[in-house]
């Protein structure tokens, strides 16, 4: 950004029923400038009619993930002096899912795919049975707690080129979900987890380019998930050859 620039060039996403085009405004620059800041700036001055979504605003929920300059990222947490490029900025709704109108996405395939991924809890007990002790240190427990975080931003879904090429792979939250599901000694679906995740666009449909870990907010790595699972589903295979 130049010292004497009062405005940014910004050029936001807009579709309509026959496609869409990027359309430019001029927003000023402010103090402490998100992302966020500049799209609300536009919805409030220059056009009531663009749609997008968010909510917490402070790093929480995720829900207003987009693509800034080609990379998907949270716009609240977002400065914009972290991301501008010859005082031009473009934005753009998250890739890799429909887009309802302008900014604002479809997330419907994305859960849809946890759902595919067993990404579920499966009960071991009824609310009538004592509650099992789990030990905050054991192995299984570390593994899980890695991916537990993920706060459904689709972020990492929006950055993997696998997800882009591939209609029916289930993505890395879905499959870091699945992992952690596995790993929870409450769960009792461990086989129907790894059924799910060795078929057709599963976890070997990864190809550990690392896009998912480098791209999340949270700092999670998904790929170390999804090898994971690559690994139990290969010794399930396997036990089952030998039986």
């Amino acid at each position: 950004m130049t010292s004497t620039a009062k405005t940014l060039d910004v050029s936001v996403w807009r579709s309509n029923d026959t496609g869409g085009a990027f359309q430019a405004f001029a927003v000023p620059i402010q103090e402490s400038q998100t992302i966020l800041d500049v799209v609300a700036w536009i919805q409030q001055n220059e056009d009531p009619t663009l749609a997008y979504r968010f909510a917490c605003r402070v790093g929480m929920c995720g829900s207003c993930a987009m693509m800034v300059n080609g990379k998907p990222r949270w716009t609240c947490r977002t400065h914009v002096q972290k991301v501008i490029s010859g005082n031009k900025i473009e934005i753009a709704p998250l890739r890799n899912l429909p887009v309802i109108k302008d900014l604002a996405t479809d997330m419907d395939p994305f859960f849809d795919k946890w759902v595919k991924a067993e990404g579920v809890f499966h009960p071991s007990k009824t609310r009538d049975d004592a509650i099992e002790q789990i030990d905050p240190t054991s192995h299984e427990r570390t593994e899980a707690d890695i991916g537990i975080e993920c706060i459904n931003c689709s972020i990492c879904y929006a950055a993997c080129d696998a997800v882009s090429t591939t209609e029916d792979y289930l993505g890395p939250a879905a499959l870091n979900r699945a992992w952690t599901l596995f790993n929870d000694a409450k769960d009792s679906g461990k086989q129907t987890i790894l059924d799910a995740v060795s078929a057709n666009g599963g976890c070997h449909s990864c190809h550990s380019m690392g896009s998912c870990a480098e791209a999340c907010p949270n700092e999670l790595n998904p790929m170390a998930s999804i090898a994971g699972l690559k690994r139990e589903t290969a010794k399930a295979f396997f036990a089952r050859r030998k039986s």
